[in-house]
């Protein structure tokens, strides 16, 4: 089952809705059906009104979250970055990018922009509110003059949420940047990821020290830890494998199976060999490519019966043999896979590469 689904395509770039996002729409709904005037609608009857407010209230909120991410993807294809999706998620949303430019001047930009319609979308409907409030008395007892004054506040602490100096928020990358004008790329994503893990430690022992503790505190703070540590691990080694040629770490003499080998057979020949995955080839021609993982679904009965050809990964995810280790350590991050198969300019493959083998490169280089 996908973990995301689509559901439409803006400027080119197609939107993407995560499942975790089902499970905060009806959270949302019920914080604003039970949160007090002035930001919820815990007054308002009947109880089908109140929710029906909570709800829409919610799904514009995530739009707005949408155009934040929009802001940032425009101006990312302005620079020539491919946008693979914007996808919406229970903690907010992401745009994917292939690459983050080292240029310290457009990534400030970039990361600058979707704080600035963020701003933008709350200050005008703060400024609407106040501008129809003014021409009609009663519109500032209304339930839509509410509905827009939450929209407008929130957008405002959203935008400056996203500036605080902590990845993975706005304001790390804009922080790094500053850095990156004054030190190579890799010490600023150092230094910017220490202010984050800074950051975090202190936001968390303001939840655990406040009376009575605050755990949405300590959720960000480790949110914040993570998303610092896991930036810094991924630029690192990002800018290290950049040099390095595929066809010079890939594992060349390449083992392969036959479709038509049982998955039992299949498990023998995987502890013979120690190999967690392998391209299906038959008649020297690409088929497939078949993992432990594959191997897992299929109940150990029904083994000696179901075929590699049944559950092989028709899919495959393959790499030029003149691209660089990095860019096959991107390729397996948002694919979320453990190997890719290296194949030469004819489509015959020349190897295959697993993040192991990347790993292996990364220790060797940093010694």
């Amino acid at each position: 089952m996908a973990n995301s689904f689509k559901i439409g395509t803006i400027i080119g770039i197609p939107i993407k809705i995560h499942i975790t996002f089902l499970l905060v729409l009806p959270f949302f709904t019920l914080v604003f059906a039970m949160n007090p005037a002035p930001y919820g609608f815990s007054d308002v009857v009947p109880v089908v009104l109140r929710y029906a407010l909570s709800f829409l209230t919610t799904i514009l909120l995530f739009g707005c979250v949408l155009l934040h991410e929009l802001g940032h993807s425009y101006l990312a294809k302005k620079y020539g970055v491919k946008i693979t999706d914007i996808t919406l998620f229970l903690i907010g949303g992401v745009s994917s990018m292939e690459e983050i430019p080292r240029d310290p001047k457009q990534e400030a930009k970039m990361a600058f922009a979707g704080p600035l319609v963020s701003f933008i979308i709350g200050g005008s409907l703060l400024l609407l509110n106040f501008a129809v409030a003014g021409a009609v008395a009663s519109f500032a007892d209304s339930v839509i003059f509410r509905l827009v004054q939450m929209l407008g506040a929130i957008n405002i602490v959203l935008g400056m949420f996203n500036l605080l100096p902590a990845f993975p928020m706005d304001g790390g990358r804009i922080l790094r940047a500053w850095f990156a004008r004054k030190m190579p790329y890799i010490q600023a994503t150092h230094a910017a990821a220490a202010v984050g893990k800074m950051f975090a430690f202190l936001l968390g022992m303001l939840g655990l020290l406040s009376n009575p503790w605050n755990p949405w505190l300590i959720l960000i703070a480790i949110f914040v830890y993570m998303g610092a540590s896991g930036e810094d691990r991924s630029t690192a080694v990002t800018v290290t494998l950049e040099k390095v040629p595929v066809s010079e770490v890939m594992t060349k003499d390449i083992v392969s199976v036959e479709p038509s080998l049982t998955i039992d057979d299949l498990t023998q020949f995987m502890f013979e060999k120690k190999h967690m995955g392998y391209p299906v080839i038959e008649h020297n021609t690409l088929k497939g490519i078949i993992t432990f993982t594959d191997v897992r679904k299929v109940m150990p009965l029904d083994r000696y019966s179901v075929l590699v050809s049944d559950v092989m990964t028709k899919d495959i995810v393959t790499i030029p043999k003149e691209a660089t280790a990095a860019d096959a350590f991107k390729l397996m991050v948002s694919n979320n896979i453990g190997r890719v198969l290296v194949v030469n300019e004819n489509g015959s493959v020349s190897g295959i590469l697993s993040r192991t083998d990347l790993m292996h490169t990364m220790m060797l280089l940093n010694e």
